[in-house]
C-alpha cells in the first residue's frame, strides 16, 4: 500500500532434538525398529511492537513527537508506560492524547474528560473524549509525528478504533505522519456480526460497514480504513506500522493490563462482544459491581433465576449503572468456558434471544441504544419476531462475506 512501510519480525523456530540415550550418539535400533526422537518446536512468546523498540527507535530521533495512548502503552516485563521509557531514552515527545476513559485510564464509563498536564512527565495531556474526538490543527501545532499506541479488543463498538479514525483524518489533513504500534487482538479469532448500516446507524460506537467482530489488530484496521477511503474527502493518512512479533489471529492472548475499567478480567474481555448488546436493554451487564461484563440480570427475572447482584456506584469504573441500588437476577458467567464458543468462531446470539423470550416486560426489554449497537434496527425486529439463530445469521450474508474479501485485503498476520 502506498505510503505504508512494514517492519516485519525475523521469527525463528529453532527444532530441537532430544534423545533418549546420549546426546553425543544417535540411538541404536532395537528389534530392527529405530527409536522415536522426540522433536519440540520452540515458540516465541507474543511480542507487542512497543516492546520492539530496536525496531522504530532510530525513526523517532530528532522528530517532535505526539503520542495517543493510555494505561495500556506499556513496554516490558515491569509494564513501564511507553511515555516513560521513550522519555528516558530521549525522544523528543511534546504532547500526550488520551482516548476514552482517559491517558491514565481511569474514568468512568462515558465521563467526559478535560485537557491537563500529565502530572508524571509535565507533558499537555489533551483529550480526545471531551469538547472534541478529533484532534484540531491547534492540538497538533509543534507535531511532525504521531505515535498511536492503545489495546484494542477487536469490537465495532469498543471506541478506540472510532479514535484512531479521528486521529488518521486529522493526521492526513494536517500532513502528520502517524506510526501505529501495533498489538495483538484477544478476539481476533472471531470475524461475525452484521455489518452497519452507516446511512443511517453512524456513532462513535460504529463508524464504518463492519461486522460487530471484525478480526483484525489495530495496524490492520488502519489500512483499511485508508484503503476503503473512509476518512473525510477520502484522504489518505500516511502510516508507519510496527507488526507485533510471533502473532497470529488465532492464538490465545491475555492482556497484560485492563483495556478499560469495565474490562477489568480475561474474561470480561473475552464475554464483552458476545453479551454487549445488553447495554442495548433494560438488562444490567455487571456495571457497578466488581465483575461487569461477567453477567445478566434484572429485578423482573428474579422468578427466573437464584443468582444475584447488585450494582451500586463505583467512582473510576461506573458512578452511575443501570439499576443502580437494585438487586438483579440472572447470569453468572463469571466462568463459562470461552473456549466453546471461541472453537464455534461466532457470535454468541442464544443469550440474547433466551433472555428475551423470558423477559415478563417485552415491550420494553429494548432501548434506543440498542440499534446503535446492532448498526441496525433489523436485528431488534428479528427478535422481536421470534427468529431462530439460523434464521437471523443467513440474513448477514452476503456482507459477512464481502467484509472477508475486503479484510484480506489489509492483513499483517496469518
Amino acid at each position: 500500500m502506498i505510503g505504508i512501510k512494514i517492519y516485519t519480525p525475523l521469527l525463528a523456530l529453532s527444532l530441537l532434538a532430544f534423545k533418549c540415550d546420549n546426546f553425543a550418539q544417535a540411538p541404536k535400533a532395537t528389534n530392527k525398529a529405530n527409536k522415536a526422537v522426540a522433536v519440540k518446536k520452540i515458540v516465541a512468546p507474543i511480542l507487542p511492537a512497543a516492546d520492539r523498540t530496536s525496531e522504530y527507535l532510530d525513526y523517532l530521533k530528532g522528530r517532535k513527537i505526539g503520542m495517543l495512548i493510555n494505561q495500556t502503552s506499556i513496554i516490558g516485563s515491569k509494564k513501564m508506560p511507553l511515555v516513560d521509557s521513550l522519555l528516558k531514552l530521549g525522544v523528543g515527545i511534546k504532547k500526550i492524547y488520551g482516548p476514552e476513559h482517559g491517558f491514565r485510564g481511569n474514568a468512568s464509563d462515558g465521563a467526559t474528560i478535560n485537557n491537563t498536564v500529565d502530572a508524571v512527565t509535565g507533558l499537555p495531556a489533551i483529550s480526545l473524549y471531551g469538547k472534541h474526538f478529533k484532534p484540531t490543527p491547534d492540538d497538533l501545532k509543534g507535531i511532525d509525528l504521531m505515535i498511536f499506541d492503545v489495546q484494542d479488543v477487536g469490537t465495532r463498538f469498543y471506541t478506540y478504533i472510532s479514535t484512531l479514525h479521528y486521529v488518521m483524518e486529522a493526521c492526513a489533513e494536517n500532513n502528520i505522519e502517524l506510526m501505529v504500534l501495533d498489538r495483538p487482538n484477544p478476539n481476533g479469532v472471531y470475524i461475525d456480526g452484521p455489518i452497519l448500516d452507516t446511512a443511517g446507524y453512524r456513532s462513535f460506537v460504529g463508524m464504518h460497514p463492519i461486522p460487530i467482530l471484525h478480526g483484525m489488530t489495530i495496524a490492520e484496521y488502519a489500512q483499511m480504513i485508508n484503503g476503503e477511503g473512509w476518512l473525510k474527502k477520502k484522504v489518505k493518512c500516511k502510516l508507519k506500522i510496527i507488526k507485533v512479533a510471533n502473532y497470529a489471529h488465532n492464538m490465545d492472548y491475555t492482556l497484560p493490563v485492563n483495556p478499560s475499567p469495565n474490562l477489568n478480567t480475561a474474561q470480561s474481555i473475552l464475554l464483552y462482544p458476545h453479551i454487549c448488546f445488553f447495554e442495548g436493554t433494560k438488562l444490567s451487564l455487571g456495571r457497578g459491581t466488581l465483575f461487569p461484563f461477567q453477567v445478566i440480570g434484572s429485578p423482573l427475572l428474579k422468578s427466573k433465576y437464584e443468582f444475584s447482584f447488585k450494582p451500586v456506584s463505583i467512582p473510576g469504573m461506573s458512578d452511575n449503572p443501570p439499576l443502580k441500588d437494585t438487586v438483579c437476577y440472572g447470569l453468572d458467567l463469571k466462568n463459562y468456558n470461552m473456549q466453546t464458543i471461541r472453537n464455534s468462531g461466532k457470535l454468541n446470539l442464544a443469550w440474547l434471544i433466551d433472555m428475551y423470550k423470558i423477559y415478563p416486560d417485552k415491550a420494553h426489554f429494548f432501548i434506543p441504544y440498542f440499534k446503535r449497537l446492532a448498526g441496525n434496527d433489523v436485528l431488534r425486529q428479528q427478535i422481536i419476531a421470534g427468529k431462530t439463530e439460523a434464521e437471523i445469521r443467513q440474513t448477514w450474508e452476503p456482507g459477512l462475506t464481502k467484509f472477508k474479501a475486503t479484510r484480506s485485503k489489509y492483513l499483517l498476520y496469518n
